[in-house]
């Protein structure tokens, strides 16, 4: 099984205060043309669905599926442009699908870099935790 190199909600703190403390900078959110084309949802809009794929996210698993956790290479450009094995992807449940279906959460480096997709990466929406 595979982990993404992420900041998690319980040591995002303590890792952002060694990247400053190491003379890094860290950037709110990616600054390039393709984030202007993700748009933005609230967490509490997201389907039940995603608050199970964010859960486990957060647990590290074990995932439904072998391909969750696998890096995201971003083909489509529709995410910020960043280093190959920056975003993991996972899916998100479809109820009544035989398959995987089109959802998925792609997450990002970043403290709460979630992105939400309903259409298989054709478009994008950063997750606000905060609403």
């Amino acid at each position: 099984m595979r982990f993404p190199p992420r900041i998690t909600r319980a040591g995002g703190a303590a890792a952002l205060l060694c990247a400053l403390l190491a003379g890094g900078t860290v950037s709110a959110a990616p600054a390039t043309a393709a984030a202007s084309a993700v748009g933005e949802i609230c967490y509490s809009d997201l389907p039940a669905q995603a608050y199970d794929t964010l859960e486990l996210i957060e647990r590290g698993g074990p995932f439904p599926y072998a391909q969750d956790g696998a890096v995201f290479q971003n083909r489509e450009g529709v995410l910020p442009r960043q280093s190959t094995g920056y975003y993991h992807e996972y899916t998100v449940k479809t109820p009544g699908s035989s398959t995987r279906g089109a959802r998925r959460v792609v997450t990002g480096r970043q403290y709460e870099e979630d992105y939400y997709t309903a259409d298989h990466y054709a478009s994008f929406d950063l997750v606000d935790h905060d609403c």
